[in-house]
């Protein structure tokens, strides 16, 4: 991986020292129309706000108990400060310029202030003022974001709703591209590939069973009722798609599905990180059904290639905000002794582990601040909420370039590279 995110250094060094203030929707009169209304201000290059930059600016975005702090991803610098009240959930966009917000009445657009615009052989980049925008897709219990090669998809969890988004105009009126309805609502997740494939989580209200996959006319071509449990999604190299389940994990690649058994009973894995880099993707491993907080400390591999898992043991436990994947496919795991954690992802070796926090402990509540771990443009960045602090690492040098005191104490983390989106 890249010492630091890859841009210019000269001209980029200066922030933006002013604070806007946004507030999210209230509850029963959400921000927007019925399906979303965009913000010209939030777009309009041409405006005095908007300053050219001579590459890239990635952003990161860190909420705190009251609000989101947005900070230059070199400096670590607060580049803006928006103020949102309740618990805040930040998910990607897309389109490496906003972030999707889960709020009060739906997913609202965060713009970060970063982007750039091609023109011909070449593009053209740009830094404004962060500001959350007007553009909110209404969803009751908005749930899981899942971006793939082009495609946003956006879970409501209260009716079941899959919103498929065109990444590239994620902020926008007529970014929706495709929507769909599960036959019952569901904590669910979809995910659109780039055929026009949609694999979408089965369940209930009472519980989550299996997965369907449909083609771009909603037609059923797969399923699997065996799994229970279904959470989260992560998609590998040649887009083979991994649901996690309580008792293994379903692939589904090559137009078929193929079901990965954990060697327990119950061996759950609901968190998983995938790349493109890798066939082989991470997820997390809990075998203790009735605990009331398990403190696993072994991760898995599921080679989606073969379909084996392989379980990986850690000097530390680790949390749901804990998982990450390097430039180069490495497999990265936060672990509650402070230290990244570092395995290749074919042999299931830990080659190395970089100290970078205090040792520290897993909150009973899962929305309390816990450490998080975010790859961002070449670096790797860890929240460290007992000392309201920031830091990043360089994964191949096992250094930690820079760090920053936030003044706030940070729970979720995530970023934009200020590039092009990729386009389906």
């Amino acid at each position: 991986m890249r010492n630091q995110p890859t841009r210019a250094a000269a001209g980029l060094g200066a922030a933006l020292s002013l604070v806007l203030l946004a507030a999210c929707a209230a509850e029963g009169d959400p921000a927007g129309s019925e399906s979303a209304s965009a913000s010209a201000d939030a777009h309009d290059h041409e405006s005095p706000e908007a300053t050219e930059a001579q590459a890239r600016t990635p952003r990161l975005a860190v909420t705190y108990d009251g609000g989101v702090l947005v900070l230059d991803a070199m400096s670590l610098e607060t580049v803006g400060e928006i103020e949102l009240e309740g618990f805040t959930r930040l998910n990607p966009a897309g389109d490496e310029r906003h972030l999707m917000v889960s709020t009060t009445g739906g997913f609202q657009a965060l713009d970060l202030g970063s982007w750039a615009e091609a023109h011909g052989d070449h593009s053209h980049y740009w830094t404004a003022d962060p500001i959350l925008t007007d553009v909110t897709y209404e969803a009751s219990e908005p749930g899981h974001v899942v971006v793939h090669e082009g495609r946003t998809a956006l879970f409501d969890d209260g009716t079941g709703l899959v919103r498929v988004l065109d990444s590239a105009h994620a902020a926008e009126a007529d970014a929706a591209a495709r929507e769909y309805t599960t036959p019952s609502a569901h904590h669910g997740v979809a995910v659109e590939l780039t055929d026009d494939t949609l694999v979408v989580s089965e369940g209930t209200e009472d519980a989550r069973t299996g997965i369907r996959v449909l083609d771009g006319d909603d037609k059923e071509i797969a399923a699997s009722d065996e799994c229970p449990g279904v959470h989260g999604e992560a998609v590998a190299a040649d887009e083979a798609v991994v649901i996690g389940c309580e008792d293994g994990a379903v692939v589904y690649a090559d137009g078929k599905i193929t079901k990965v058994t954990s060697p327990d009973d119950y061996g759950r894995i609901g968190n998983q990180a995938g790349t493109e880099a890798s066939p082989v993707v991470l997820g997390d491993y809990k075998k203790d059904k009735d605990a009331e907080l398990e403190r696993p400390t072994q991760v898995s591999l599921i080679d989606t290639r073969s379909g084996d898992l392989q379980l990986v043991d850690l000097p530390s436990s680790y949390t749901f905000r804990s998982l990450a994947r390097g430039d180069d496919g490495e497999a990265l795991v936060l672990g509650t002794d402070g230290q990244v954690h570092v395995i290749d992802p074919e042999s299931g070796e830990l080659t190395t582990s970089i100290p970078v926090i205090d040792e520290w402990e897993e909150p009973v509540e899962w929305q309390e601040p816990r450490p998080a771990i975010l790859t961002l443009d070449g670096s790797v960045y860890v929240t460290d909420p007992a000392n309201d602090s920031i830091h990043a690492v360089d994964v191949e040098t096992g250094e930690v370039w820079k760090s920053a005191e936030l003044g706030v104490t940070p729970n979720e983390l995530n970023g934009v590279t200020g590039g092009e989106a990729h386009t389906h």
